[in-house]
C-alpha cells in the first residue's frame, strides 16, 4: 500500500510532539515529587531535632536525676504533650523496646507500623506514606546515647494537591502544545511535501515529453536546488532531443538526396550509353555497308564523310563527360582576376562570328562597362557555349542579342542576358534543362550536334564563378524566343558610366 510523504511527516511529527512532552512531562513531575519529598524530609529532620532537643532539656531540668530511659517512661505522656503542642503536629514516643510511653494520636499498631519503628530503634530514620499522612520514625537521643524513638504523622495532602494540579496542567498544557505544534509543523511540512509534489508531477511531465520552462520550485534551500537542476535537465533533454531531431531531418535530406543521386546517376548511365549507341551504331551500319560494297564510289564518299562527322560527335561528347565530372568531383585552380565583361562579350561574339554568317542570322550587341572578379577562361566556356546553343537553335534569318546591365540597389552585380529568337523551351522543360544530357528536342538534338551536356557544363561553371543562371520565363522576356540571364557580382561599383555603351549589329 502507497503512503503519502505528507501522511509519514504528520505522523512522525505527532509521534515525536507526543513524545517530547511525555518525555518532558515526566521529568519536571519526577522532579516536582523529590523537591516535595526533599522538603518534607527536611521539615521533618528540623522536627526530630526539635524533640531530641526538647526531651534533653526536660531531662537536665530534672531536680532528681534519673536513668534516661525510666525518665522518658515517667514523663512519657507529658513530653508527647509539650511536644505536640509546639510542633503542631501528632507525636508518639517509644523506648528502646517498643513500648509507647506517650501519643497524641490513636496509633495503628499494623506490621508496617511496627517495622518502621524497628528501624527507628536501630538508630535509622524510617518512613512511608498511608493515605493522606506520612508516618514518619526517628531515633530520640538522649544526654548519653539513642534512648528510643519518635514517631511523627506529617499530612501531605497540600502536596500531593499541587503535584496533582501540576500533572492536570502539564496534561492541558502538552495537549495544547501538541496540536498546535502538529498544525504548524504540519503546514510547515505540507509546504515541503508539496513542493516535492511539483518535483515529482515536472519528472512525470518531463517522461512525458512535455519539457518545463521554469523551475518548479523557487526556494533557497536543497529542494529549490533540486528543482533548479530538474530545469536545467529538462532544457538539456530539450535541447538534446531538438538536435537530434535535426539531425534525424539532415539525414532523411542526405538519404533523400542520396537517393536523387542515385537515381540520377542511374538516368546518366543511362543517357550516356544511349547519347554513345547512336553515333556508334550509324558507323558499325556504315562499316557493314562498306564491307557487303567495296566498290561503290558514292557509298565511300557518304561513309567516310558521316563517320567523320559521328567521330567528331563522340570526341566531342567524350570530352563534356570528362569535363563535367572532373567539375563534379574536383575543385580546378581558379585564377581569378578582374575581367571587364564588355570586352570579354565582344572578344565572344567575335570569335562565333564565322557561324553566325554560316547560318545568315543577325547579332546584336548592347552592352556597357562592368567588371567582376571570376576566372577568364571559364567566363569565355561560359559564352561561347551559350552563343553556340543560341546559333544552333535559332530559327533562319533570325536573331541573337547580347545584354548586360549594372544592378547597384542592395549588393552590387551585373546582369547579362544572352537571347535568340528561336522556338521558346516548353514550362515543364525549365526545371530539366540544366540537367545532364537533357534535351527538348531529341531529333533536333542530333542533327545539330547536341549532346544536353553543354547547359549543365555551364551552370556548373557559373556556380564556380559565385553566379547564378536562370531561364528567363516568357513574360519576363516581353519577345519570343529563348532567353539565358547570368548574374555575377560586380567589383566596379566607381566606374565611369559615361564610356561609350556597344550598339552594334553584325
Amino acid at each position: 500500500m502507497r503512503v503519502s510523504i505528507k501522511l509519514k511527516f504528520s505522523v512522525f511529527l505527532a509521534a515525536l510532539l507526543i513524545l517530547t512532552v511525555v518525555v518532558l512531562s515526566s521529568l519536571v513531575l519526577r522532579g516536582i515529587e523529590l523537591n516535595q519529598q526533599s522538603q518534607v524530609e527536611s521539615i521533618l529532620a528540623q522536627q526530630t531535632r526539635l524533640v531530641n532537643l526538647n526531651v534533653r532539656q526536660a531531662y537536665y531540668t530534672e531536680a532528681v536525676r534519673q536513668e534516661p530511659g525510666m525518665f522518658l517512661q515517667q514523663n512519657g505522656r507529658r513530653l508527647v504533650q509539650a511536644l505536640s503542642n509546639s510542633t503542631g503536629l501528632p507525636i508518639a514516643l517509644y523506648d528502646m523496646s517498643g513500648k509507647q510511653v506517650g501519643a497524641s494520636f490513636p496509633q495503628n499498631e499494623s506490621e508496617l507500623v511496627q517495622e518502621t519503628l524497628n528501624y527507628a530503634l536501630q538508630n535509622k530514620i524510617a518512613y512511608h506514606e498511608q493515605g493522606e499522612t506520612l508516618l514518619y520514625a526517628a531515633p530520640l537521643d538522649g544526654p548519653e546515647g539513642q534512648i528510643g524513638a519518635v514517631w511523627i504523622q506529617y499530612p501531605v495532602q497540600s502536596y500531593h494537591d499541587f503535584y496533582a494540579r501540576i500533572r492536570q496542567l502539564f496534561l492541558w498544557a502538552g495537549i495544547v502544545v501538541v496540536a498546535l505544534s502538529f498544525i504548524l509543523g504540519y503546514l510547515f511540512y505540507n509546504r515541503f511535501a508539496a513542493a516535492i509534489t511539483r518535483l515529482k508531477k515536472s519528472a512525470a511531465s518531463i517522461q512525458e515529453g512535455n519539457y518545463i520552462t521554469e523551475s518548479p520550485v523557487k526556494r533557497k534551500d536543497e529542494l529549490g536546488e533540486l528543482g533548479q537542476g530538474i530545469y536545467y535537465m529538462s532544457t538539456s533533454i530539450q535541447q538534446n532531443i531538438a538536435a537530434m531531431h535535426t539531425e534525424q531531418q539532415k539525414l532523411q535530406l542526405a538519404i533523400e538526396k542520396l537517393q536523387a543521386l542515385e537515381q540520377q546517376q542511374k538516368q546518366y548511365i543511362g543517357n550516356i550509353s544511349h547519347e554513345f549507341k547512336t553515333p556508334l551504331t550509324s558507323i558499325k551500319a556504315y562499316v557493314e555497308l562498306l564491307n557487303m560494297y567495296k566498290d561503290d564510289p558514292q557509298l565511300l564518299d557518304d561513309a567516310i564523310s558521316n563517320i567523320g562527322k559521328e567521330t567528331e560527335r563522340l570526341y566531342e561528347m567524350v570530352e563534356k563527360v570528362l569535363h563535367l565530372s572532373a567539375l563534379e568531383k574536383y575543385d580546378f585552380e581558379n585564377l581569378a582576376e578582374d575581367v571587364e565583361i564588355r570586352a570579354l562579350l565582344e572578344d565572344a561574339c567575335g570569335r562565333m562570328r564565322g557561324k553566325v554568317e554560316k547560318f545568315a542570322l543577325k547579332m546584336e550587341l548592347h552592352l556597357e562597362p562592368a567588371i567582376i572578379h571570376s576566372d577568364r577562361e571559364s567566363l569565355m566556356h561560359i559564352f561561347i557555349n551559350l552563343l553556340d546553343n543560341a546559333i544552333k537553335y535559332n530559327i533562319p534569318g533570325g536573331t541573337i542579342r547580347v545584354e548586360n546591365e549594372r544592378r547597384m540597389q542592395g549588393q552590387p552585380r551585373v546582369m547579362i542576358r544572352i537571347h535568340n529568337s528561336g522556338t521558346p523551351i516548353p514550362d515543364e522543360a525549365r526545371e530539366k534543362i540544366f540537367e545532364p544530357f537533357y534535351t527538348v528536342n531529341k531529333d533536333r538534338a542530333r542533327k545539330t550536334g547536341g549532346t544536353g551536356l553543354g547547359l549543365s557544363l555551364v551552370k556548373q561553371f557559373v556556380e564556380k564563378q559565385d553566379g547564378t543562371i536562370t531561364l528567363l520565363p516568357g513574360d519576363e522576356q516581353n519577345q519570343e524566343g529563348v532567353t539565358f540571364q547570368l548574374v555575377f557580382p560586380l567589383v566596379d561599383t566607381d566606374i565611369d558610366t559615361s564610356l561609350q555603351v556597344g550598339n552594334k549589329s553584325e
